[in-house]
C-alpha cells in the first residue's frame, strides 16, 4: 500500500486527500479485476418493443395509457417507479463522487466507469416501463422533472470514508430492491431485465466493499467510525422521491425492501465478510463506534421481529378475509 499510518489505532494525521492517496494502489487493483469480470450488455436487448404503441399528443394514433393492460403487479409498479426515480439521479450522484474522488488517476477511471455502467440501468428500465406501459407515463415524466429538480445531495459528503462505507451497503440494497421488485412484478420480461441489472449492482458493491475492507486496514479507527454512523443513519437515495414514505411502506408490506431484508441481506452480509464486529486492537474511537455499531445492530434486529410479527398478522388477516 501506498502510504501508512504511523499509528493504526489512531485517527490522527489522515485527511481526505492522504486517504486518497493511500487506497489509489486498491482502487486500481479492483479497477482491473471488475474491468476482467464485468460484461457488457445491451440495454435494447431486454426491452419488449414489440409490445410499445404510440401514445397520443404527436401521433393522431397514439394510444392512451389503460392502467388494465399491463400484467405488473400493484407492488412492482410502485417498486419500478421508486427504483427508475432513484437510477435518475445519476447525475448527482456523479457529481458527488467526482469531487469526492476526483477525475485523475484510477479513482477517475473509476468514477467513469460506473457511471456509465449505472447509466444502463436507468435507460432499459424506462424503455420497458414505456413500451410495457406498466406506468402513466406522464405521471412519470412529472415526478421525473420534480426528482432530478431537487438534485441530490449525499448524507455522507463530508467524509472520503463515510462516503465508501455508505455505498458498500447502498449498492448491495439496491441489487437486493431490484431483485426483490422482478420476483413480485409478475412479468418474467421486467424479472429478466432486473436479474441483469442486479448483476451490475452487485459488482459494484464488491468493489466498495473492498475498498472499505483496505481503509479498515489502514485507517480502523476512523473507518469504524464511519460504518457506524452509515448504518446508523442509513437512508436510501431516493428519498427524496415524491411520495416516497408511502411508496416504501408499501415496498415494506409487499416484501421488497424493509427491515428485515435490510438487516439480513444488507447490513449483516457486509459486517459478516469485513469482520467488522471482531476486528481487534482499535483505538478508542474506533472501540466505541464498534460497541455502538453492535448494539444497534442487535436493536435493529428486534425492531425487524416486530414488523415481522405485525406482516405476519397482516398476511393472516388477508388470507381470512379471502377465504371467507
Amino acid at each position: 500500500m501506498t502510504l501508512t499510518s504511523p499509528h493504526l489505532g489512531s485517527s490522527a494525521g489522515w485527511t481526505d486527500a492522504r486517504l486518497l492517496y493511500a487506497l489509489e494502489e486498491v482502487v486500481e487493483k479492483e479497477l482491473n479485476r471488475h474491468l476482467k469480470v464485468v460484461k457488457d450488455w445491451m440495454p435494447h436487448e431486454y426491452v419488449p418493443w414489440s409490445d410499445a404503441r404510440n401514445f397520443p399528443g404527436f401521433f393522431e394514433d397514439g394510444e392512451p395509457w389503460d392502467p388494465t393492460r399491463s400484467p405488473v403487479t400493484d407492488i412492482g409498479k410502485t417498486a419500478l417507479v421508486v427504483n427508475l426515480l432513484t437510477e435518475d439521479n445519476l447525475p448527482s450522484y456523479h457529481h458527488e463522487i467526482a469531487s469526492l474522488f476526483g477525475r485523475d488517476g484510477a479513482w477517475g477511471t473509476w468514477v467513469h466507469r460506473w457511471t456509465a455502467e449505472e447509466g444502463r440501468h436507468g435507460i432499459v428500465m424506462r424503455d420497458y416501463l414505456l413500451a410495457s406501459r406498466a406506468v402513466d407515463p406522464d405521471k412519470l415524466e412529472q415526478f421525473r422533472m420534480s426528482h432530478m429538480s431537487e438534485g441530490f445531495e449525499s448524507d455522507n459528503r463530508h467524509s472520503m470514508l463515510h462516503s465508501v462505507a455508505y455505498v458498500a451497503f447502498q449498492e448491495l440494497a439496491t441489487r437486493i430492491s431490484h431483485r426483490n421488485t422482478g420476483h413480485q412484478s409478475g412479468d418474467p420480461v421486467c424479472d429478466r431485465m432486473l436479474a441483469r441489472i442486479a448483476l451490475d449492482e452487485n459488482l459494484h458493491m464488491i468493489f466498495y466493499r473492498n475498498l472499505l475492507k483496505a481503509a479498515l486496514e489502514i485507517a480502523p479507527d476512523l473507518a469504524m467510525q464511519a460504518v457506524r454512523d452509515v448504518v446508523v443513519n442509513f437512508r436510501m437515495p431516493g428519498h427524496g422521491i415524491p411520495g416516497f414514505e408511502r411508496a416504501a411502506a408499501q415496498m415494506a408490506i409487499g416484501e421488497i425492501y424493509n427491515m428485515r431484508i435490510h438487516h439480513d441481506d444488507v447490513l449483516e452480509p457486509v459486517l459478516r465478510h469485513l469482520k467488522v464486529l471482531d476486528i481487534a486492537g482499535l483505538g478508542p474511537e474506533g472501540l466505541r463506534a464498534q460497541e455502538e455499531l453492535g448494539l444497534y445492530m442487535n436493536g435493529l434486529d428486534a425492531e425487524a421481529t416486530k414488523f415481522d410479527v405485525k406482516l405476519a398478522a397482516r398476511k393472516a388477516r388477508m388470507a381470512a378475509r379471502a377465504a371467507g
